[in-house]
């Protein structure tokens, strides 16, 4: 047996340090649902509503759009409040006959009842994740 001394003690003890703070990562969620309402839009919806803490919303939930290159939304009146924001990509916004691009990072907000069109006019998918504000 070999004796321990202050400088391997040391290295031992960082070294378990080290193996105590490196874990697996975890898994990311897969509850989610996917549906496709137009042709090249996939609307993740992700699983559970969580309560609101701002006044006049019970609840909020996220769900992502993920669209690729020449697709577009049909412009429904929106169902309730929301925040939406670009994550990756660019999409051609038109609200309530006011157009803007949505570059990645851009965040903006939609009424219940606004109607929105999006369309992805570039080479690469454009994701916008919405936060919806339920009353």
């Amino acid at each position: 047996m070999q004796k321990v001394n202050r400088r391997s003690a040391v290295a031992l003890g960082l070294a378990a340090a080290s193996a105590a703070i490196v874990k697996p990562a975890a898994a990311q969620t897969t509850d989610y649902k996917d549906a496709t309402p137009w042709p090249g839009v996939v609307v993740r919806a992700y699983g559970g509503e969580t309560p609101s803490i701002i006044p006049g919303f019970k609840t909020v939930s996220m769900r992502d759009i993920i669209m690729q290159p020449g697709s577009k939304t049909m412009g429904p009146p929106m169902e309730n409040a929301m925040v939406c924001h670009i994550t990756e990509g660019e999409l051609q916004i038109d609200q309530e006959g006011k157009p803007f691009t949505a570059k990645k990072n851009f965040v903006w907000t939609c009424n219940k009842n606004t109607k929105e069109q999006a369309s992805n006019a570039s080479n690469a998918v454009a994701i916008m994740r919405i936060t919806d504000l339920m009353a």
